[in-house]
């Protein structure tokens, strides 16, 4: 291991730190592979019940290491296929929050939004700029930047390379909450800490739910909602959290 990603557990909450400062946290393919393996492992640890992904103050991360990709041709790039390592993250079942603070571009941005919140420093800035080295993104920036933010302004940023401050993101529904720069950590940990408060099973069905709407029609979208709904029935916290309301007392949820 290279240490291109610092780990913790605090308050069940596990923290993966980008570790690449000289080159702003560009996504080179040791970090990436570091960070699947950080993510997985939270994802396996019962003690785990919020995973967030950070960086500096300076940036979340710049974008993909170019390095990397320079001087691959199209047969390099379908072999070795690394986008489809992304797959991985998006199947982390436990709820990812990105703290972000600075520059957050092209594979740093695509990152941050498979992520399932995203706190944001009032220094943060968005894009895609792709764009301007010949090629668009791959990591799912088209596709998830356009269900955020709609088809027009990701036409902007994709085909122009706009960059979206904190706020203009946060106004289209890119961004949870942009908070101070020197609060922006701080703020993704006390999100962290209210979701690891609650029923484990539930937060994971219920990530899992929302992510289904961006995928299926709504039909089947309710029709999925009301089997998960139903089968929570069969879990302790279900029984725990009914029973602490009825007695008006805190509900102690072990994830059972």
């Amino acid at each position: 291991m290279n240490n291109n990603i610092l780990t913790k557990i605090e308050d069940h909450i596990g923290v993966a730190t980008l570790n690449r400062p000289k080159v702003l946290n560009a996504l080179s393919s040791e970090l990436m592979d570091e960070l699947i393996e950080a993510l997985e492992s939270f994802d396996r640890d019962r003690e785990v019940r919020v995973i967030v992904i950070t960086g500096s103050e300076k940036a979340f991360a710049a974008g993909a290491d170019i390095g990397d990709m320079a001087e691959a041709s199209f047969l390099d790039m379908y072999e070795k296929n690394n986008l489809a390592r992304w797959l991985k993250i998006k199947n982390v079942r436990k709820p990812i929050i990105a703290a972000v603070s600075g520059f957050c571009l092209g594979g740093g941005c695509e990152l941050a939004m498979i992520c399932d919140m995203i706190v944001a420093s009032e220094s943060a800035k968005f894009g895609q700029p792709e764009i301007n080295l010949g090629i668009i993104p791959g990591a799912g920036g088209t596709q998830r930047l356009t269900r955020a933010i709609g088809k027009y302004r990701a036409m902007e940023v994709i085909l122009a390379g706009k960059f979206l401050s904190a706020h203009e993101a946060f106004e289209a529904g890119l961004v949870t909450r942009v908070v101070s720069k020197e609060r922006f950590y701080a703020e993704a940990m006390i999100l962290a800490r209210e979701i690891a408060k609650r029923p484990p099973i539930a937060v994971q069905i219920g990530k899992d739910a929302v992510s289904k709407a961006l995928e299926l029609s709504l039909n089947d979208g309710l029709e999925y909602e009301r089997r998960v709904f139903y089968s929570l029935f069969a879990t302790q916290d279900q029984k725990e959290g009914m029973k602490a309301f009825a007695e008006k007392r805190p509900a102690k949820f072990e994830g059972r």
